[in-house]
């Protein structure tokens, strides 16, 4: 008797029912519209562009089979290793660059005990910009003429650079441009693990004597290398696409000291009308990719465990 009151307690009515079927329904509807929205947006030109590197066609009949002669066109264009030498260089110099600023900058951020907020604003600033826009901007900058950085050049009884004409400065002053545009949010994140540092171990040090170059070199560093790590290889993954500064800035000039593995594949796309190039430089591009980002994911799962 006790146990089939027990059962009959355990019992859900058909009330209860509904409410749980409904509200898994709701969830279930977000969730597929999430699906939708990656297959469509993700997974489907991934799988587009697969299939269009071994495919000749322009869009208009149907498609021609060749196999890896998309490949060995690109592979066999002059250009196709200027554009991989210039990716590598700009990733290069974009961690030289573009990685240190940012932790340098939080760490800055992190000492002051005045006007947090306002320089915290004015840091991430670039990054509310449209890219487009804040390119544009820099261009203006860069102008040989009435440019910013050549009157405070000339100010200064410097002499005045020619920033995107000249091969030996071009691939530099772009990566200028995507240093400024992404600080912001490299800046934040590094400011997050920084506070998550025990203040306990700041003040031992300072006990210690210890100045701050050795306080962010013994213990900033040791307790933020995960995320250093992290955001190294998400800044690799990033700087490996670059694409609207050369395509706004150089065009891929002078000399193609700026045409990118990006930059190239948008040319065979859309300038030469080969789609099965530029989907063959794509899959490169992809596979390299991959293999960085499998390199993230293992480091974030021993970073959880």
């Amino acid at each position: 008797m006790t146990t089939m009151t027990a059962r009959g307690s355990r019992r859900r009515t058909p009330g209860a029912v509904r409410r749980g079927l409904r509200r898994n329904l709701t969830a279930y509807g977000f969730l597929c519209g999430a699906l939708i929205c990656f297959g469509f947006f993700s997974w489907y030109p991934m799988v587009r562009e697969f299939l269009l590197s071994f495919q000749k066609t322009n869009f208009v009949g149907p498609p021609e089979w060749v196999g890896l002669q998309n490949f060995q066109t690109v592979i066999e264009d002059s250009a196709f290793a200027q554009a991989w030498i210039n990716t590598a260089a700009f990733t290069g110099l974009a961690l030289v660059i573009g990685y240190a600023i940012p932790f340098v900058v939080a760490i800055v951020l992190n000492e002051l005990r005045h006007a947090k907020g306002y320089l915290r604003f004015v840091v991430y600033l670039p990054v509310m910009l449209p890219p487009a826009v804040a390119v544009l901007l820099f261009k203006w900058f860069y102008d040989p003429g009435p440019g910013l950085f050549n009157q405070i050049l000339s100010t200064v009884n410097l002499p005045t650079l020619s920033w995107l004409d000249s091969t030996s400065t071009a691939l530099i002053s772009l990566v200028l441009v995507s240093t400024w545009m992404n600080l912001g949010t490299g800046t934040l994140i590094y400011l997050a693990a920084l506070q998550s540092i025990p203040s306990e171990l700041y003040e031992a040090a300072e006990l210690d004597g210890a100045s701050l170059l050795r306080r962010v070199w013994h213990v900033t560093i040791p307790q933020t290398k995960l995320i250093l790590l992290v955001m190294l290889l998400l800044q690799i993954v990033a700087t490996m696409q670059v694409f609207i500064e050369p395509y706004l800035l150089t065009g891929g000039g002078p000399e193609d000291a700026t045409v990118t593995v990006v930059y190239l594949m948008y040319q065979y796309a859309f300038s030469f009308g080969n789609f099965g190039g530029g989907g063959a430089l794509g899959l490169m591009l992809m596979i390299v990719l991959m293999v960085f980002s499998a390199i993230y994911l293992r480091v974030s799962r021993d970073n959880q465990t």
